[in-house]
């Protein structure tokens, strides 16, 4: 459709899908994400052009570096929707379309031709994405939302910041990224579930929901430094968090260690020189390090104070130590490290202006699954011939190939997924009635799932709600971190959240038994996840080429902090390691503030990282379909994070030092930030800026808000005119609205704020989340059956609403080596003797009795 030039042609797992992108404002990079992957994703713009074409940061000749960053390997089309001419003609590309993705408003939808019906009415077999700020349903459908407000309301925002201080926004970005990676699954567990069924869907797709769901959940899976405690439990006011990642001063700058293992305190121990205050056995102990960290926080700040940040790493790296230098963004893209990985590539973003981009989220078959060419001129490919072509990937019904090669048995009684479905016929969120034929796309799949902390236990888990048989691998001579907890249970609320339906198979991997048995499993499975460090499964004999030897269509996804390949792919790596290397940590923290950071309660990366590898991963079954070839996938986490903050990079390529921390008071347009409200540490966020495209001049949402905080004689004010002018006296509006807000609670700002247009949010705490109106109505959370934990255990609920994708199923987790006899037997063929041999051969571990499982 272009001239355009790219790299090489490779064959990427989503060739032959297209993508009718109508995306404008939130998630564009989950239309990047799939262009990446192969899809064909066609940009419907309107006449002059995208509202995101306006937003910022801007190059020198007025370019937008956010749009030009999230529209690389896309094309573009001009389509005006206004009339009926355009609503026509998308309605014929629709036609020639698997996937249209629009953020259209619930109220905007029909007028601009995006009514599912009438979509689906042009294709039968089209997944349509409807991603709105609080989604189709529920009394706050019509709310306007901003990535601020995301974060207030999904309880991210109460647990940012420092004791004693007011909450912290977390750096803009990470809102609307994190959600695009939850919408690109979203889509393609649709289209999977298509192919399988021939019929379309409407996958009703909220913002906030995604936020509250992947950035930091509060009821998901969090790092073993918490060791098993919930964010829920924490204290009113902001907690001090900062002991869990410590960071140290160095003689030119900071440093973060994560010491979490017992072997990796005893490299500590060992650096420190082995202080006899901490001898002790007990110290292994991770909570009695943290109870002793007064007396210990100083003897390594001492250690580190006088040596420069390259000396600590490499010292660290011999002690085993897990460290990282905090780098801010103009020190990030020159690495050694990210150059050898060829993480960047450059990309003309204007004519004449170069800017490095992050080369792709993953690496498909160990080739990079990133930028073919870049972002599109306005109106390149002309739609009225586009929408004549013939499109073989619009064909509803399944594509050629073998799908899953066994029958699964969702309903055994091994399987641990149970029967709970949430997604029944009573769902709200199923605009279209037909619940009653939804499915678990993924039933009949097998996962062998060797994903360990939160990362790993994540991308498992996502398969195997949808009905997988995902079966954790695992041992107790090596046991999970997450698994860790202060009671000394094999069970907490944590474990159960990430680890949700799964099976566990105990078995020793460390043998040529459990070798054997690892690729007799691996012959009958579909996937194998890790996220050991890299060379891991290689030097067990069960990387790539092995499993692929017992079974050709196999597909293996591996992650790690920083890539499995580069000077520092063999290093210790977690996700504080990677947001301080990455420059995150430097931007989540107070700017006047030299050491306010706050990243250190949250667990970003790991959450969408998952996602990233999980979308990645059922690509490929995806083209294992057409093909019976499997193939590999690689991420690293720290490559996350640089997608995502892909136009600030840019910007800081460019201008040198004008990314930095923002803290609450937002640039751009006024009022943007934190307001403090009545009560007791009692906040509001107001955002009039942060709606992209939305109506925020004098006679819009600045002006209804004007008149709602009674100051309307700003409507007539010439300063207040444009967003520049309102920018350039913030802190005068900033007072206004703030005595406004201090007489209100939170809830009665935002709601007042809301019923005239104006994106607002209350800051919600964790245990806030179940009462809210809008999350009850929608089911955001469900309850879970785990029998080790008191009734109900409140879980996630589905990534989005869909018509015929059942809502998630949500058995429990398991307790470790649980399923081992009935795996070895079921999937194996064993005998009890032959089980029995092997248990005491330490091949197979077997379930412990109940008086010692907890």
């Amino acid at each position: 459709m272009t001239g355009r030039t790219g790299s090489p042609s490779v064959e990427l797992p989503l060739a032959g899908v297209r993508v009718l992108d109508l995306a404008d404002g939130r998630c564009e990079s989950t239309g990047r994400y799939l262009a990446d992957l192969g899809a064909e994703v066609l940009r419907i713009e309107p006449p002059g052009g995208a509202a995101s074409r306006r937003v910022g940061p801007f190059t020198d000749d007025g370019t937008s570096l956010s749009f030009a960053v999230h529209s690389i390997n896309k094309h573009s089309a001009v389509v005006d929707l206004t009339t009926p001419a355009g609503r026509d003609r998308l309605r014929a590309l629709a036609a020639t379309a698997d996937i249209l993705l629009h953020t259209a408003r619930p109220d905007q939808q029909l007028a601009r031709g995006l009514d599912p019906e009438g979509l689906l009415a042009a294709q039968p077999g089209l997944v349509v994405v409807s991603i709105t700020d609080f989604g189709l349903t529920g009394p706050h459908r019509d709310w306007t939302g901003s990535s601020d407000v995301h974060v207030a309301i999904g309880g991210l925002l109460s647990r940012s910041g420092l004791p004693g201080m007011p909450p912290l926004l977390p750096p803009e970005f990470l809102a609307d990224e994190c959600a695009a990676a939850q919408a690109t699954w979203a889509a393609l567990v649709a289209y999977a579930n298509r192919l399988d069924t021939g019929r379309g869907d409407v996958v009703d797709f909220s913002v906030l929901e995604a936020v509250a769901q992947v950035l930091d959940p509060g009821y998901g899976i969090s790092g073993s430094a918490r060791a098993g405690a919930t964010v829920r439990d924490l204290p009113r006011g902001r907690p001090d968090a900062r002991h869990l990642y410590p960071i140290f001063r160095a003689a030119d700058g900071w440093v973060r260690i994560c010491i979490l293992a017992a072997r990796q305190w005893q490299g500590m121990f060992r650096w420190l020189g082995e202080p006899a205050q901490f001898a002790e056995a007990k110290y292994d102990n991770l909570g009695a390090r943290f109870a002793a960290a007064g007396e210990l926080y100083p003897l390594i700040g001492k250690l580190f104070a006088e040596r420069t940040r390259e000396t600590i790493v490499a010292e660290s790296i011999g002690f085993g130590v897990p460290a990282a230098a905090l780098l801010d963004a103009a020190g990030v893209v020159a690495g050694e490290h990210f150059r050898e990985r060829r993480t960047f590539v450059p990309v003309e973003v204007a004519p004449g202006v170069t800017v490095p981009v992050t080369d792709g989220l993953v690496e498909i078959d160990g080739i990079r699954a990133g930028r073919r060419y870049g972002p599109p001129p306005l109106g390149e490919c002309d739609p009225a011939i586009l929408a004549t072509i013939a499109s073989t990937a619009a064909t509803p019904g399944p594509a050629p190939g073998p799908g899953p090669r066994r029958t699964g048995d969702p309903g055994g009684t091994d399987d641990p997924g149970g029967t709970d479905d949430p997604g029944g016929t009573d769902d709200p969120g199923d605009p279209g009635g037909a619940a009653a034929a939804a499915r678990h796309p993924f039933t009949g799949l097998r996962v062998l799932d060797l994903g360990v902390i939160v990362v790993g236990a994540e991308l498992g888990r996502l398969f195997a709600d949808h009905g997988a048989e995902v079966i954790k691998v695992e041992n107790r001579a090596f046991p999970d971190g997450s698994r860790q907890n202060r009671s000394g249970a094999q069970i907490s609320e944590s474990f159960a959240w990430g680890h949700r339906n799964k099976s566990s198979l105990g078995l020793n991997l460390r043998g040529p038994r459990g070798r054997e048995i690892f690729l007799r499993l691996a012959a009958t499975a579909d996937v194998v996840l890790s996220n050991f460090r890299p060379g891991t499964m290689a030097s067990l004999g069960l990387g790539y080429d092995e499993l692929a030897q017992v079974n050709p269509g196999i597909i293996v996804a591996d992650s790690s902090a920083f890539g499995s390949t580069g000077p520092w792919s063999r290093r210790l790596g977690y996700g504080p390691l990677a947001r301080a290397t990455a420059g995150l940590s430097e931007l989540w923290r107070y700017p006047d503030l030299p050491d306010g950071f706050c990243d250190a309660i949250t667990i970003y990366p790991d959450h969408v990282a998952a996602r990233v590898s999980a979308v990645a991963v059922l690509a490929l079954l995806l083209r294992r379909r057409r093909t019976a070839r499997g193939g590999t996938v690689s991420a690293a986490q720290i490559e996350t994070i640089f997608y995502q903050m892909g136009a600030g990079l840019a910007e800081e390529y460019l201008r040198p030092g004008s990314v930095h921390a923002q803290g609450n008071d937002r640039r751009g347009d006024a009022p943007r930030g934190l307001f403090a409200c009545a009560g007791d540490d009692e906040w509001c966020v107001i955002d009039v800026g942060g709606d992209v495209g939305g109506d925020v001049g004098v006679d819009g949402a600045f002006g209804r808000l004007a008149g709602i905080v009674g100051q309307p004689q700003w409507r007539d004010d010439p300063r207040f005119a444009t967003a520049a002018g309102r920018d350039a006296h913030r802190a005068e509006i900033n007072a206004a609205v703030g005595r406004w807000t201090a007489a209100l609670t939170p809830a009665q700002a935002a709601r007042r704020l809301q019923e005239h247009g104006v994106a607002a949010g209350q800051m919600l705490r964790v245990h806030e989340l179940p009462a809210d109106p809008q999350l009850d109505a929608r089911r955001f959370l469900v309850e879970q059956n785990q029998p080790q934990l008191p009734a109900p255990l409140l879980t996630l609920g589905g990534e989005a609403h869909y018509r015929g994708v059942a809502g998630p199923l949500t058995g429990p987790a398991p307790l470790i080596a649980e399923h081992t006899r009935a795996l070895a037997e079921r999937v194996l063929g064993l005998s009890p003797t032959d089980i029995d041999e092997l248990v005491a051969a330490g091949v197979l571990e077997a379930p412990r009795p109940a008086a010692a499982s907890a």
